[in-house]
């Protein structure tokens, strides 16, 4: 596998912060060589993990009616930790890929062997580069996704699927973004485009919710068993 960037690049983790939880989550705090990188932990004892992400608005920012924040729940039934990262530098694509590279890492630091990674918009960009990156994601799953910073999606094949959903009337970044990177990526693949929905997915919240949960629940299954 041939490296995403042609300089070398390197983050050390120096010290992790859980704090007490708050409703759901743990509140994490990676203190690394680059600044710090904030976290909510929704944790449980397994080995099967996803992480997700925004786009350049940064914060804590989710797409589709609080899909984020729900699945992270949702998926506690399915035995599926999560963790949310927040950019240090949401507009920028290898610094975000970074944070997700570190939120993997501490992920593994807690028994976490098998991961999925969500992300919208710019996000999209981000997992698809953290994933090729990374061995251990088994599957990518990007909501209205950019092109740009996608070329590499073709590394992932076989060892790890992906799913695109994306609408039609979004008028940030048209659904020719998925498409393109869709047709770029190999087998295994899904592309989903919604009729009438806008970039943030609000139209088609709740189809978009359990077809997200269903693709990573079976993915995630999957491949612990070893099948993937």
């Amino acid at each position: 596998m041939q490296p995403i960037y042609d300089e070398p690049y390197e983050m050390i983790v120096q010290d992790v912060k859980v704090e007490q939880q708050q409703e759901e989550y743990y509140p994490v705090k990676l203190i690394t060589s680059l600044g710090t990188i904030y976290c909510r932990y929704y944790r449980i004892p397994t080995d099967k993990a996803v992480i997700w992400v925004g786009g350049v608005g940064g914060g804590w920012d989710t797409p589709a009616r609080g899909l984020y924040p729900l699945l992270c729940q949702q998926l506690i039934k399915d035995d599926i930790a999560s963790l949310r990262v927040r950019f240090r530098n949401p507009t920028q694509l290898k610094d975000s890929v970074i944070d997700v590279l570190a939120g993997i890492s501490y992920l593994h630091s807690e028994g976490i062997k098998n991961f999925a990674l969500v992300g919208h918009s710019f996000g999209g960009a981000v997992v698809i580069q953290a994933a090729v990156q990374s061995p251990d994601v088994s599957t990518v799953v990007t909501l209205a996704t950019q092109s740009q910073g996608t070329d590499a999606v073709s590394e992932l094949a076989t060892r790890c699927s992906l799913l695109l959903l994306h609408g039609i009337a979004d008028q940030v970044l048209p659904p020719h973004c998925s498409q393109s990177v869709y047709q770029l990526a190999l087998q295994p693949k899904r592309l989903i485009l919604y009729p009438n929905a806008s970039h943030n997915l609000d139209e088609v919240a709740d189809e978009v919710t359990q077809v997200v949960r269903d693709w990573i629940v079976e993915q995630l299954n999957t491949s612990s068993a070893g099948v993937l």
